[in-house]
């Protein structure tokens, strides 16, 4: 358990901005920022942070909520788990009881996966660094290749024993199940239950996803087996989706946000040897095929990527596919190609960290002129594949989204290819109409987690029908916790014969005595659970705050809190910056404001008591219909005052 005073701290030193910012390219937008949303995809941006509120809301798909549930929803924590992140991040010490083997059995099964492979982790490492066999072959091997110590340990870099079960027994003895080790793919369960280690022998590279965590592993074989594979992986797991993942994120991710670049590398050491060199915006896509998800992971980041080749044409050309796919998601794409013989790794072990940065700036190509000069080469001058060749980068040209790029790529080429421009244009609209044809009649593939939530969202609206009085009762709560703790100057007079008097009266007091003058409470439940809470405040002078709603344990009042808070727009500052125009804003008129709502939510209750008062006159006796007439009568009186304090004109 962690106790309360360190949550509370945990809490309050967590910010909105830097949490979600880890996870989400986001970009100003006057006091919030913006960016696209992780829950579902979009295109346009209307995923909103708010710093001084201290939450998130996509006005997309719905999704809202603070620091420590973004983390529960992004990384399927639990609220524990999102607390120690947090902690973590934030330097906090968190005292907490050590887990009993007991306690580890009884935790979730993904849960228990991600425990093993930190435990494995933390196995081959230790391995590496202290036994005489792991720091004789692994350790000298990696040094070998110019990392330095300080890089082995930020990768957590670790080795493998080179015996059929050193890992498997070892878990075992610690209480790890051999259902769990068998999951993670790092130990390997025969059907006559013979068990062996998946990566024996080898160097580990541990595969971190976007928090840190590890789920899956990498691992070079040090021997001479001719029939062993060089590099071998973790199968999936319900931890590990390789094609979701890419290796280097989490130490990547800051720097890409930085430098609005990603650099997209082949392979593990690609990636440490960048890093070595002083470039840490590299990801590697871990030698398979490059995929959309792990695009669109780059893509919460930055929307330019960089690939960084070998000299291997044939391997080049097989990666054209992945440029395509890059393209079509909006993104813009340079090459970068090392001399042959050379990949990043081998480069940078061979050159001065400026000379990498350098060669790296300098050789970046626009793909639409490195595709042409490599097949340029292939044609030479034969028209038949000059013409192929044309064809292959207007098709490329095609896929991307927006018409300007289209039109400034379609310009370039016509220069490169020395091909009237007019006969691209010609090309690329057949291909652009042929690609709506088939638009139209294939639906729009979108993630599936997308489409639930988005089919969850419609039914919630179809199902919501809100009555004015709902308004009424929203707009009053929005009220308290946008301004609860507010104050303002509250003129009155005991009598006619008396000097006005002023005091100070908060935004929460003035609504809660005005409520509770005339017994009015809310049909909402959720909107009572808050006032109550204000009301309460009142009374013993400890008012809540919105953050008080925002960090409830209660996920409906946090839900209905963050959307009141809420808002697509703010007032740009540039009014007043720029133009010197000084727009009046709801805070600057609170008592206005506040008395608004008040007598707007009476005259909604009146409304509703009138309509059933109306509806019990059809059928009520004699004797009680005149007292039910006199009742509407003066409640309708009460309303016409209302509406002209109000400045409204009564219609019915």
């Amino acid at each position: 358990m962690i106790p309360q005073e360190t949550i509370q701290l945990i809490i309050e030193t967590a910010r909105i901005e830097e949490v979600v910012g880890e996870f989400v390219s986001l970009k100003r937008r006057g006091v919030n920022l913006l960016g696209n949303c992780p829950f579902h995809n979009e295109k346009t941006p209307s995923f909103t942070v708010s710093p001084a509120k201290g939450i998130y809301k996509c006005f997309g798909c719905g999704a809202a909520g603070n620091s420590v549930k973004f983390l529960m929803e992004h990384e399927q924590y639990n609220y524990p788990e999102a607390l120690r992140y947090l902690a973590k991040k934030y330097q906090i010490e968190v005292d907490e009881e050590e887990q009993t083997p007991e306690q580890q059995k009884a935790t979730t099964e993904r849960e228990s996966l991600y425990h093993v492979s930190e435990f494995a982790k933390d196995y081959f490492a230790t391995t590496l660094w202290e036994d005489p066999k792991g720091k004789a072959i692994g350790l000298s091997y990696l040094r070998e290749r110019g990392l330095s110590d300080q890089l082995i340990k930020k990768f957590e870099l670790g080795y493998s024993p080179n015996e059929w079960t050193a890992f498997s027994d070892y878990a075992q003895t610690n209480s790890y199940p051999l259902s769990s080790l068998e999951k993670t793919g790092l130990t390997i369960l025969k059907e006559n239950n013979k068990v062996f280690d998946r990566f024996k022998g080898r160097v580990m590279f541990p595969i971190h996803n976007l928090s840190g965590r590890v789920i899956g592993f990498g691992g070079r074989i040090l021997s001479n087996e001719k029939n062993a594979a060089k590099y071998l992986n973790s199968p999936e797991s319900e931890i590990y989706n390789k094609s979701k993942v890419l290796y280097g994120i989490y130490f990547a991710r800051q720097a890409i946000l930085k430098l609005d670049n990603c650099l997209l590398v082949e392979g593990y050491t690609d990636v440490i040897s960048l890093h070595q060199s002083g470039i840490e915006n590299v990801v590697a896509s871990s030698g398979t095929s490059l995929t959309t998800d792990q695009i669109k992971l780059i893509k919460r980041f930055t929307s330019n990527i960089t690939i960084l080749y070998d000299g291997d044409p044939a391997g080049i050309k097989a990666s054209f596919r992945g440029i395509d796919m890059i393209l079509e998601q909006g993104m813009n794409v340079k090459i970068v190609l090392f001399p042959e013989g050379e990949d990043p790794d081998s480069f940078s072990r061979k050159h001065s960290a400026g000379e990498v940065s350098t060669f790296i700036e300098k050789e970046a190509d626009d793909f639409i002129r490195f595709k042409t000069k490599l097949l340029q080469e292939e044609a030479a001058n034969d028209p038949v594949k000059r013409g192929e060749l044309i064809k292959e980068i207007v098709q490329s040209v095609s896929i991307i989204p927006d018409e300007i790029m289209r039109s400034v790529y379609v310009k370039e080429c016509s220069l490169l290819m020395d091909i009237p421009e007019q006969a691209l244009i010609n090309d690329l609209n057949k291909r652009l109409k042929k690609n709506d044809k088939d638009f139209r009649s294939i639906p729009s593939p979108i993630a599936p987690s997308a489409t639930k939530e988005q089919t969850q969202v419609d039914q919630i609206k179809q199902q919501i029908r809100k009555t004015p009085l709902d308004f009424q009762e929203e707009n009053l709560i929005r009220m308290l916790l946008t301004f609860g703790t507010k104050s303002f100057e509250y003129r009155f007079r005991e009598n006619e014969s008396e000097d006005e008097s002023v005091i100070d009266v908060n935004v929460a007091q003035f609504i809660v005595e005005q409520l509770e003058d005339d017994s009015l409470g809310f049909l909402n439940p959720i909107y009572q659970k808050i006032y109550n809470a204000y009301k309460d405040g009142v009374q013993t002078e400890k008012l809540p705050t919105h953050l008080t709603f925002i960090h409830h344990s209660d996920d409906a009042i946090v839900q209905v809190a963050v959307d009141l808070l809420s808002s697509p727009y703010s007032l740009s500052e540039n009014w007043l910056n720029k133009e010197r125009i000084h727009v009046i804003t709801e805070e600057e008129l609170l008592l206005q404001a506040a008395n608004n709502s008040v007598l707007s939510f009476k005259q909604r209750k009146l409304e509703q008591e009138i309509h059933e008062l109306q509806l019990n006159l059809k059928d009520a006796p004699e004797d009680e219909s005149e007292k039910i007439i006199l009742l509407i009568l003066k409640k309708q009186n009460i309303q016409k005052l209302i509406s002209e304090r109000l400045g409204r004109i009564v219609l019915k």
